[in-house]
This record gives C-alpha cells, structure tokens and sequence, in this order.
C-alpha cells in the first residue's frame, strides 16, 4: 500500500508494511527537503559512501522498494524506516534538520530521567494522554492497563519468554481468546496501521483487555509453566474467561463489545459532550 506524506506542502514517498508494520519513506525525497539540495540524488550518493565508511548500520540496512517516479513509473528508490530515518537526519548537516535533532535530543535525554525515576514516565504519560484530548476517566483506565500488561510480561520473563515474537504470539492469542479476533484484525477493525491497539480501545475494551492477561498472569504464577506451548495454553485460558465475560455483557445490552471506534471518535465524543 502505497502513500503519501507532506512535509511544508512537499511530497514524500512513502509505504506502509501491514507484515512489518511499518511505515518506508523515501531517503531522497526527506534529503531534498532537509538539506535543500539541487540533486537530492547525488547528495544521497555522497552521504551514503561515508556513511558506510564510517560503519554505519543504518546505511547498510536500508531497502529499496519501487516508487513511483516524477515520470509516473516505478523505480527502485532507497528508503527507511522510522528509527533509520532519524539516524540519518542526525548526519545531515542543515538548518531544516537541526528542530528535529533537538527533539531526539530531548526524547532521549526524557528516557534517561525515566529509567532512573519511573514515576516521571507515569507523568509524562498523563500530560501526553491529556494533550491529545483523551478523558481523565479513559486515561486512568489506561495507565492501570499499563500495570497490567506490565505483571504479565515480568512473569513472562520470569518463565522464559523471549521478548519480541513470543511476547507477540502469546498477546495474539489471548487477544483472540477475548475478542474474536487477532492483534492484525482487531487493528484493522479500528482503522489502524503503526498505532498503539490499546490507545484506540473504549474504556470497557481496555477493561476487558485487563481482565484477560490479569487473570493469564494468576494462572501462570499457579501453575509454573515449564515450556512456550504451557505458555500458550495459559494464555488461550487466561483470554477466554475474559471473552465468557464479554459474551455475557453483550447478551444483556445487546451490543457488541468490541468496537470500530478509535482514538480519534473517542476524542471526537468527549469533544461532543463537552460542548453540551
């Protein structure tokens, strides 16, 4: 699936991987804007030969993918993703790039003070939650998921999941177990691509979501799973007394629980009520 972004009303190239879920943009456009140059082509060229002199990863981990050209065809064209992306920014000496290299700056430095006082990214959380217009109910609501998901992962470690893709098989399956449906529909469900499920879930989505791997969490502390199959039994169990749950609620109202609704008709309904 192909996109396009605007950065000052100029195009960038982009595309959305649905398997990685990730967003590639186009190295030259982003250095066309950035360092303003007259062959965007060639500065790349350049950048990318020290880069990879000086060892750079991020260079040689770059893909390509076909892109449409000025000329309307398609042509293999350099891209990155996200965390790349800023990597190279940081080595493009301009005014246009120096904004964002204060952010990552301060994005970094906002992590270190984090990691040395948690209670900081509790509050920083809030302010941000409050920012984008969520309610003082939905967000509280969403920080205890936070400590929520939080017991089930440090159990998780404890018996031995890896993090990465058996962190996300196992939240999978208990997602399915609950809802109906997996992480990938629920999220397209919402109209989703790179954001956070959870961020675009209703208050009784959220609690049910918490019932789900608070109760896999008390079932794996009883029970002291040995393997990743033991893990993945517990986790279908853990969901499927919160999905009983579920099934219950909507016999009595009569409404499905799990939702279209997103972030952004979630604000757009706060917004609603408090104009009333």
């Amino acid at each position: 699936m192909k996109d396009i972004k605007l950065f000052e009303s100029k195009k960038i190239r982009s595309s959305w991987d649905s398997e990685q879920e990730k967003w590639y943009f186009s190295i030259v456009d982003i250095i066309a804007i950035l360092s303003e140059s007259n062959n965007p082509q060639v500065y790349w060229r350049v950048l990318k030969k020290r880069l990879l002199a000086e060892g750079n990863e991020t260079v040689t981990n770059c893909n390509a993918l076909k892109m449409e050209a000025s000329d309307g065809k398609l042509r293999l064209t350099d891209v990155a993703d996200t965390e790349q992306l800023f990597r190279l920014i940081q080595s493009i000496p301009s005014p246009k790039a120096e904004p964002i290299k204060q952010w990552l700056a301060k994005v970094g430095y906002e992590r270190v003070e984090e990691s040395q006082d948690p209670e900081k990214s509790i509050d920083r959380a809030m302010s941000n939650y409050l920012k984008l217009g969520y309610s003082e109910a939905w967000i509280n609501q969403r920080l205890k998921s936070i400590e929520v998901r939080k017991e089930l992962t440090d159990e998780w470690e404890n018996r031995g999941v890896k993090k990465g893709q058996e962190f996300a098989t196992l939240t999978d399956i208990i997602t399915q177990a609950w809802s109906g449906k997996t992480v990938k529909q629920y999220k397209n469900l919402k109209g989703l691509k790179k954001e956070n499920l959870r961020d675009n879930m209703t208050n009784l989505e959220l609690v049910l979501n918490m019932l789900a791997e608070a109760t896999t969490t008390e079932i794996s502390k009883e029970t002291n799973p040995k393997t990743f199959e033991d893990n993945k039994r517990i986790a279908k169990k853990g969901g499927e007394i919160a999905g009983d749950t579920r099934k219950k609620i909507e016999q009595q109202t009569g409404k499905k629980i799990v939702s279209p609704q997103n972030a952004k008709v979630l604000k757009d309904i706060k917004a609603n009520k408090n104009l009333k």
